[in-house]
């Protein structure tokens, strides 16, 4: 049998961040995590809220939190009851929203220095496709944009036969964008020179790869003094991320320390590195603050008692249960199989939590795959009550959170939320945890 103050169940940003505010705030926790994550698929950067339901484009995040409202998408799973879900971010409260992304961005100081703007506002990230992508925490050397830009010239980096990186698209659809008009756009090849262990063809490669094979000396050299040779000081250089695996900031700031160039990271096809940077900092946070890592571990069911979760059961503990006071479930959405879909009800396959959703299922989607709305089958997820305490049957759970994209009520990828929800709902979530272990008097204090 294993006890814990918190187990955390799900490996994602939001699984990560339950996990270590829970370990800083003194309680022994557990984390549960099959493997690889999404961050493996992100850009790195944490998006906030990009627009409203409306299709509204949001300039300011925190202020654009309290115009959201309940979405109503029907009926729950359980039969003839309504279920209005509110948005996550209704649910937790602009305050705490904004608490909760200065923690985190505090919280990875030392591994990864995230920046956001003076006032608060989002700024706009150009993506590998060159569109432009509203964001509100990104790494060092991400770009921020504001206005209109003043760059002598856009260099796009290719590297010869890199295959994950589609720098003809970039240049094409950041050539149409209005705040570049006037400014020359070129691609600069970048040709490595082979490595003799190196067995792949270079169009085989992935950004693990490149990132490997930059690591040798003569590797290095030659990428360095091609950049420095292709570009100039005053222009905006974009670099598909490939270097630096492990130790990617320190690699970059060797980089820009050689060259002297303003550069623009993109993530590229998976494995994303600006995205698995992330996730081996909060990590080594983790493991660094004392907590407890089940990694490659999948759980597989629980015992509910009344009320509450008593424990659960994982597969390669298989009957020694993991039991916790409080549990923190952060298992992601459809991608992450958080959540499932049949040809009859999505539901969330661990615990069978209820789910709100529509019937029938002719409602679940809009007619254009690419539309100005949100998909209703994005919105659905666990129903949760103010605390994010879950129901089994109608029942609510009192000592088990859900966070992340399991939760119901929002469309992450529409509204450009997802990884705000997730540290917002992750933070939350703890908070719940600890408020509930104290006593009335006590619990204003860990609140506020």
């Amino acid at each position: 049998m294993m006890n814990y103050d918190i187990a955390v169940i799900g490996g994602g940003i939001a699984g990560y961040c339950a996990a270590i505010r829970s370990q800083q705030a003194g309680k022994k926790t557990v984390l549960i995590s099959q493997g690889q994550s999404a961050l493996h698929f992100s850009s790195g950067s944490i998006d906030v809220l990009g627009r409203l339901s409306t299709g509204e484009r949001v300039e300011d995040p925190f202020a654009a939190i309290l115009q959201l409202q309940n979405y109503p998408f029907g009926s729950s799973a359980l039969p003839g009851q309504a279920d209005l879900q509110q948005h996550p971010y209704a649910k937790v409260g602009r305050s705490a929203v904004e608490q909760s992304l200065l923690w985190f961005k505090e919280m990875l100081a030392a591994e990864i220095q995230f920046s956001h703007q003076p006032d608060y506002a989002n700024h706009w990230r150009i993506t590998p496709f060159g569109t432009l992508k509203a964001t509100w925490l990104s790494q060092p050397y991400v770009y921020q944009h504001r206005s209109q830009a003043n760059f002598r010239e856009i260099v796009i980096v290719a590297l010869a036969g890199y295959r994950d990186f589609q720098p003809q698209i970039l240049k094409d659809n950041l050539a149409r964008v209005a705040d570049f008009a006037g400014i020359p756009i070129r691609i600069a090849t970048i040709r490595l020179p082979s490595v003799a262990h190196d067995q792949r063809h270079p169009c085989e490669r992935r950004s693990l790869d490149i990132a490997h094979s930059l690591q040798q000396a003569s590797v290095w050299s030659s990428f360095c003094e091609q950049l420095t040779r292709m570009t100039c000081a005053d222009d905006l250089v974009i670099l598909p991320a490939v270097v630096g695996h492990g130790d990617g900031m320190t690699t970059l700031a060797q980089l820009q320390q050689a060259t002297q160039r303003h550069f623009h990271e993109v993530p590229t096809m998976p494995p994303s590195l600006m995205g698995i940077r992330l996730e081996a900092a909060l990590h080594r946070i983790f493991i660094q603050a004392g907590g407890i890592h089940l990694k490659g571990d999948q759980v597989l069911s629980g015992h509910f008692a009344g009320e509450s979760l008593a424990e659960v059961y994982t597969r390669n503990l298989t009957d020694i249960p993991v039991r916790a006071r409080h549990y923190i479930m952060a298992t992601g959405s459809y991608f992450s199989q958080g959540l499932q879909a049949s040809r009859q009800a999505i539901k969330e396959p661990v615990f069978g939590l209820d789910v709100a959703q529509m019937t029938p299922r002719t409602q679940w989607g809009t007619h254009d795959f690419i539309a100005d709305q949100p998909h209703p089958f994005m919105t659905f997820g666990v129903s949760t009550d103010a605390h994010l305490h879950p129901s089994y049957r109608g029942q609510r759970i009192d000592n088990l959170y859900c966070c992340g994209a399991m939760l119901a009520g929002y469309d992450p990828v529409f509204e450009g939320s997802g990884g705000g929800v997730a540290i917002a709902t992750a933070y939350h979530a703890v908070t719940q945890c600890m408020s509930d272990t104290l006593c009335p008097a006590d619990r204003q204090e860990v609140i506020s």
